[in-house]
């Protein structure tokens, strides 16, 4: 029968991990090659498990002191100590294995949870495992079998048949190359599958079970074995994959439009579990490497795409993001990345922030290192970074030229090519772009992809309306890390609500009921909500639903056919109900909309 799973062991597993990790993170970063040859497995175990060890409860970690460990059992469960390290390990998980290994954690702690007792009876390792690695799939858009998933599962095959679960996990591990066309060409074994088969030796060998002794021999000579005693749990022997060896990571996952470029990483707050499923739903088309965990309100968000932009927006559709991290892809081939890690963009949970300007309340956070971006592709020898900006009228224009970005009109806008001619005229080799409007999105992001290919680099902020592209242009600063720039500028976009007062031309059915040729229409976040014959009266009651909600700063950009006093109309509306709101008015001189209103 196997042996308990109980507080004690799962302390004792700690450490005699943590140690382990340790030994071959360096190992790992070398052999790793899918799903993106970054190098940084290893470290990203290794953070994330020393996370979840740190959160653990007041205890002994280390053998030996029998005492403390049975003092420690008596005040915490097993589950209760697993539940406290995947908590831990979601909070500071890092990059796609660390993701994994978080979630993994959370459906051991699961396991024990919905079993009999909190892990004491001979089949509590097996519901851990099996529940570790259900939870591990499940967390992954689309498995790819030859990875740590494929481990997990080995290891509570076993476990479920009175095995050997390590063993099992060393001889998975060997086969990796036989299941995974990249790491066959590169002649290494998974280097996420590597960390895993060490946590489940040294797991194995803190329950006081011998741990294989034998090294377990896989494709092109990649061997995995043990050594030492208490460093039992050690996994060495795998081979370094030569330079050039890396592969692209097309196997068995779907491919997404554009190549990916970004890492993106964020932590969602979302009571609700249809909104993640929605988000999930969302991002799966964006890019690859897609893995979402998490639970009971908190979730841990990690993808791979070319529009990191998109994917923060997608966030902040389905909660609230904040840590958000985004880091640039190797494009070498050869597994060494182009860039650094882009830092932190965090929302704080009061709601206060950095002073970034234009009325956001996102701030930056943690220290940013300096990136060296290289093209991707023979292009231009652009230098600095642009911004490009659709708008729809001259006003709108002369201000966003001040702003230094660049501008198009939105006539000129729907052809890709005046988008890649714009983007080139800027001659800088980082641009932003913003659309400006939703119906625009495609047409940008073509551009985006084109402009690329020419050794621009370039991101796409979905901007629904002017008044966001506004919100994003007074964040924008050119000397702060490209990365960094995207992800304030699309969070500062993001956090801007937006609404419009019209003429209709024409008879027409409405979300608000029917309308006719001349009344005044007013759209909230571009539906129509009101209906009236009155542009002043209209434009207080869009302004009144969208102050609602909530907002710090009201945006007016008045139209070529605004009627007169109607800014001094809405600030005099704005001062008598909403004291704390300050108010700006543009001259957007427009043609289409009498009045585009912005509330961040």
């Amino acid at each position: 029968m196997p042996p308990p799973l109980d507080t004690a062991a799962v302390r004792r597993w700690c450490a005699l991990g943590l140690e382990s990790l340790r030994a071959c993170s360096a190992r790992m970063d070398a052999i790793n090659v899918f799903p993106v040859a970054d190098g940084d497995t290893g470290t990203n175990l290794c953070l994330t498990f020393e996370a979840a060890v740190a959160a653990l409860p007041p205890g002994d970690t280390a053998t030996g002191n029998t005492a403390t460990e049975e003092a420690a059992t008596e005040e915490a469960t097993a589950a209760e100590v697993l539940r406290v390290m995947a908590r831990a390990a979601l909070l500071g998980a890092r990059g796609n294995s660390g993701t994994i290994l978080a979630e993994y954690l959370r459906g051991m702690a699961q396991g024990l949870t919905d079993g009999t007792d909190s892990g004491g009876d001979g089949q509590a390792l097996a519901r851990a495992l099996r529940c570790g690695a259900s939870a591990a799939y499940a967390a992954v858009a689309h498995p790819v079998e030859g990875t740590m998933l494929t481990v997990a599962a080995a290891a509570a095959d076993a476990a479920e048949a009175g095995g050997d679960p390590a063993a099992a996990a060393h001889e998975a591990l060997a086969a990796t190359p036989g299941r995974l066309a990249a790491l066959a060409r590169a002649g290494v074994v998974d280097a996420g599958g590597l960390g895993l088969t060490a946590l489940l030796t040294a797991l194995w060998a803190a329950l006081g079970q011998p741990v294989p002794e034998e090294p377990a021999t896989g494709a092109a000579g990649a061997t995995t074995g043990t050594s030492g005693a208490a460093a039992g749990a050690s996994v060495t022997g795998c081979p370094v994959p030569a330079p050039g060896a890396a592969a692209p990571p097309a196997d068995g996952s779907p491919q997404a439009p554009f190549p990916p470029q970004f890492e993106v990483m964020y932590l969602l707050e979302a009571e609700n579990p249809k909104a993640v499923g929605a988000l999930r739903a969302r991002l799966d088309p964006l890019g690859d490497s897609l893995v979402i965990g998490g639970g009971e309100g908190l979730w841990s968000v990690h993808i791979h795409v070319a529009d990191a932009g998109a994917a923060v927006e997608a966030g902040l559709a389905a909660g609230r993001p904040y840590r958000i991290r985004i880091t640039h892809l190797p494009t070498d081939g050869h597994g060494t990345k182009e860039g650094t890690e882009a830092g932190t963009e965090e929302r704080s949970r009061d709601g206060s922030g950095d002073d970034t300007g234009g009325g956001s309340v996102w701030g930056a956070r943690g220290a940013v290192r300096e990136e060296a971006v290289e093209p991707t592709a023979p292009g231009p020898a652009g230098r600095g970074r642009a911004v490009v900006a659709v708008v729809p009228g001259e006003g709108l224009a002369a201000l966003c030229r001040q702003a230094g970005a660049g501008v198009l009109q939105v006539s000129e806008a729907a052809r890709r090519d005046a988008l890649v001619a714009a983007v080139r005229a800027t001659g800088a080799a980082e641009v932003a772009l913003l659309p400006n409007d939703t119906e625009l999105h495609p047409v940008a992001a073509r551009a985006a992809d084109a402009v690329r290919a020419a050794g621009i680099r370039c991101a796409v902020i979905p901007t629904r309306a002017a008044v966001q592209g506004l919100a994003a242009l007074a964040v924008h600063q050119p000397d702060r890390r490209f990365d960094e720039d995207v992800v304030t500028m699309t969070s500062a976009a993001g956090a801007t609500r937006y609404g419009e007062v019209t003429v209709a031309e024409r008879q027409s059915w409405t979300t608000a009921g029917v309308c006719q040729a001349g009344d005044v229409l007013g759209l909230v976040e571009g539906d129509v909500a009101l209906i009236g014959n009155e542009t002043v009266r209209v434009a207080t009651d869009v302004l009144a639903r969208m102050l609602a909600a909530g907002g710090e700063l009201v945006t007016l950009v008045l139209g070529a056919d605004a009627p007169d006093g109607l800014a001094a109309a809405l600030e005099h509306h704005v001062r008598s109900c909403h004291l704390a709101v300050d108010t700006v008015v543009y001259e957007g001189r427009q043609q289409e909309a009498q009045l585009l209103i912005g509330v961040e």
